[in-house]
């Protein structure tokens, strides 16, 4: 695994939804209230404003990206003029219920891409608190191929519903999800992750700690994984995450722990052992002293029961 698919794997919850919505209307204007996960919006016909609860509006136009990490209020809107005062409240969780009519595509003058992911934000990697409220990723001809094609391949799923969507539909919007962020990591001018993932030590020693998180690793080993000395890992490292290695690496380790936790059975001697501790005594008593319960507890708290789905059933 990767930092950025570490990262994304370690909230997410569930599947991802979406939805296309058409409208002819003027005038219209609704306001998305705080959702617990992520959110996006991609124009696919026309133009219309999002109006974030902090910051200035912005202007989407046909083939422009908006993504909201933090599941942010906002306001969908074809005119920024008293949007905010005017629009009418929906719950982000009820985002298809905004008052588009399904009309059809020939007739349309506006229409959306919208979508969900639910995120669990307990244990979230410092990689996806620093995503800003809102990342806009205006369209621009040649660029962002791979985004462009998980665009047009979910929406050629979301029309025609074929053999296999419920497994298609999930799948694009989790490509879009890494699509977005990772064109805001290349083009992004600011944060610390773009830039430690981008540095050529830091990423190599980030990715040999997660590619395998439960080796014996010591400074010693990383810096000569990465190839410089101790004192030159431990400086780039700290300076770019926050934190020297060693502690980045319990917490992640920590962090994978809560995950297998809360979605596996494994006995707790296994999760040990997947996290790079020798007895269960001593992965529960360094788990305890992150989360402040122990891996039992924490377990009874947080286990997720996965509820059956008919493996025909149109996607959400």
């Amino acid at each position: 695994m990767d930092v950025l698919s570490d990262a994304i794997a370690a909230v997410r919850l569930g599947q991802p939804s979406s939805s296309r919505l058409r409208t002819r209307e003027r005038g219209w204007s609704t306001r998305l209230d705080p959702y617990d996960g992520a959110g996006f919006h991609i124009v696919l016909r026309g133009s219309c404003w999002v109006l974030p609860s902090a910051g200035d509006p912005v202007l989407l136009g046909p083939g422009d990206a908006v993504l909201l990490p933090h599941g942010t209020e906002h306001v969908l809107a074809d005119h920024p003029l008293d949007a905010r005062a005017m629009a009418r409240a929906v719950p982000f969780e009820r985002w298809r219920d905004m008052q588009m009519p399904e009309i059809s595509s020939d007739t349309a003058e506006f229409e959306i891409l919208c979508g969900k992911y639910r995120l669990d934000r307990r244990g979230q990697h410092p990689l996806v608190a620093e995503l800003p409220q809102l990342i806009h990723l205006p369209t621009r001809i040649g660029d962002r191929i791979e985004l462009r094609s998980a665009i047009d391949l979910l929406g050629l799923e979301l029309d025609r519903r074929g053999p296999g969507s419920c497994i298609a539909v999930p799948g694009l919007l989790d490509l879009l999800l890494i699509y977005m962020i990772r064109a805001w990591m290349t083009e992004s001018s600011t944060g610390l992750w773009p830039a430690a993932l981008t540095d050529p030590i830091t990423a190599a020693a980030l990715r040999a700690l997660h590619t395998d998180p439960a080796a014996p690793w010591t400074i010693d080993r990383l810096a000569a994984e990465t190839g410089v000395s101790r004192a030159t890992l431990a400086r780039r490292f700290t300076a770019l995450i926050g934190q020297p290695p060693m502690a980045y690496l319990t917490w992640w380790r920590m962090t994978r722990a809560a995950v297998l936790l809360r979605d596996t059975a494994d006995p707790l001697a296994t999760i040990a052992s997947q996290v790079g501790y020798a007895t269960p005594y001593a992965f529960s008593h360094a788990f305890t002293r992150q989360f402040g319960r122990s891996p039992g507890r924490y377990r009874t708290t947080h286990t997720r029961i996965p509820t059956p789905t008919t493996p025909f059933a149109a996607a959400d």
